[in-house]
């Protein structure tokens, strides 16, 4: 059997799942390749998805040959039996398992992007690879999840080598193995793929993330939270945007795209679902009607654009489900200053902002009287943006601010990594600023402020 690429195979492996829909269960992807299969499974059988990240523990001055694995939490797997007759001693294993243990708590890093594990204890862990030729990986990886907790360890994979299916049921680690075809001749997980590009730890986390919005949106679907389009009076116009709004979340952050830009920025939908993923609501709006921006001149008046994010920020403060929240504004190139002008307006009570790749100095006349804690994200190679940051942050002295560069960035964030990047970076300052829903009382802003 060939599948066309791990969406495929996974949608695949998926119905031969369908028992463990509704149980107790986790599904957990081997990065980097098994992920995109884990994910599909995952959302087919609307089961949590999350990584099993393991290393390799390999024997001294021989690490091609592996003595045990260690995973997450302390979680060791030893073969004692090899150990033994290689005369290993305890500080030899010490000594590599300490050198391991640092690389997988990285990588570990790289990949949740700061969420923590899912507990495994008492629940059915369903291990997940695109594919297993001898089984060496997939028998540790079902071995640290079984030492994580997992009452019931299955190994689901779309393709495995019939001896290794045979030799991997009949061990310890597994208690079952499910597969959507096990062939007698085998030569390589790849010969059974039609597209077998690698993927990369980048889309592991975009993938966790996306599970993770899911689990939210799913938890509170019955518990009034929002995603709808809406429109947003502001004085004469009308502005139409994008509200979503995960059950419990402790504030909702406003979008300023650049010029250029609209509510439907690849760059800004991508924010938003990282801010989402953390429990925190997000309202993309396009700052002008379709008309306005026929003028180039109105993408770059950043009182008017400013204006509107006042009048987006009044409209959340006046709905019942967004009314007690407290707010934050993101915004990117010229809609940074947009988004600084506008903390600045009196009355405006704005928790936080985050400037990615912005134009602050469009705001030099308000820098000096913004009282937001605001996060500058900049990159490294985005020169003249950089210092124009630097610029404005001295003007700043009124508010906490951070300067920060993503290595090897530049101005659109388009590198390998450095968009996740500035929306980690984001997620952690809006979820360390922005306050109770208690602590402005039933609205958010004072709606009667001029």
């Amino acid at each position: 059997m060939v599948f066309a690429d791990r969406v495929d195979a996974g949608a695949q492996l998926a119905t031969r799942l369908e028992s463990f829909r509704g149980q107790d269960a986790v599904v957990l992807g081997l990065p980097r390749g098994g992920v995109p299969v884990a994910a599909e499974v995952a959302k087919a059988l609307d089961l949590p998805l999350d990584v099993i990240v393991v290393r390799k523990l390999g024997v001294p001055h021989q690490p091609e040959l592996a003595m045990g694995a260690i995973g997450e939490d302390g979680a060791q797997f030893l073969n004692r039996n090899l150990i033994g007759r290689g005369r290993i001693t305890s500080a030899d294993v010490e000594s590599v398992e300490g050198r391991e243990r640092e690389m997988l708590n990285a990588r570990v890093a790289r990949l949740r992007r700061g969420q923590a594990r899912i507990d495994l204890r008492d629940k059915v862990a369903i291990v997940v690879d695109d594919g297993v030729a001898t089984g060496a990986t997939a028998r540790v990886a079902c071995g640290v999840a079984r030492q994580l907790g997992a009452a019931r360890v299955v190994l689901a994979v779309p393709v495995v080598a019939a001896q290794a299916a045979r030799e991997l049921a009949a061990g310890p680690e597994v208690d079952e193995v499910v597969a959507v075809s096990a062939p007698r001749s085998f030569r390589a997980v790849g010969a059974h793929y039609r597209d077998f590009s690698p993927t990369t730890d980048d889309e592991v986390g975009s993938l966790l993330e996306q599970a993770r919005e899911r689990a939210l949106t799913a938890a509170g679907s019955s518990d009034g939270d929002a995603d709808e389009d809406v429109v947003i009076p502001a004085g004469s116009v009308s502005i139409e945007g994008h509200l979503t709004v995960p059950a419990g979340a402790r504030g909702v952050v406003v979008f300023a795209h650049g010029s250029g830009s609209s509510r439907h920025s690849p760059r800004n939908v991508y924010v938003a679902r990282v801010l989402q993923a953390a429990g925190l609501g997000t309202l993309l709006i396009d700052l002008l009607t379709t008309t306005e921006e026929r003028d180039r001149a109105n993408v770059f008046d950043i009182e008017l654009l400013a204006g509107r994010l006042v009048a987006a920020t009044r409209w959340l403060g006046g709905r019942a489900d967004t009314g007690g929240y407290g707010y934050g504004y993101f915004g990117a190139s010229t809609g940074a200053g947009a988004a600084l002008w506008a903390a600045a307006e009196p009355g405006n009570q704005i928790a936080a902002v985050v400037s990615r790749g912005g134009r602050p100095d469009l705001a030099a006349a308000r820098l000096g009287t913004v009282r937001a804690p605001s996060l500058l994200i900049v990159g490294s190679r985005d020169d003249v943006v950089i210092d124009l940051n630097r610029k404005a942050q001295s003007l700043m002295t009124e508010c906490d601010t951070e300067l920060v560069l993503v290595e090897g960035a530049t101005h659109l964030f388009e590198e390998p990594g450095a968009l996740a990047e500035a929306a980690s970076h984001a997620r952690t300052w809006f979820v360390r600023h922005l306050p109770s829903s208690a602590a402005y009382g039933h609205h958010g802003v004072d709606p009667h402020a001029t």
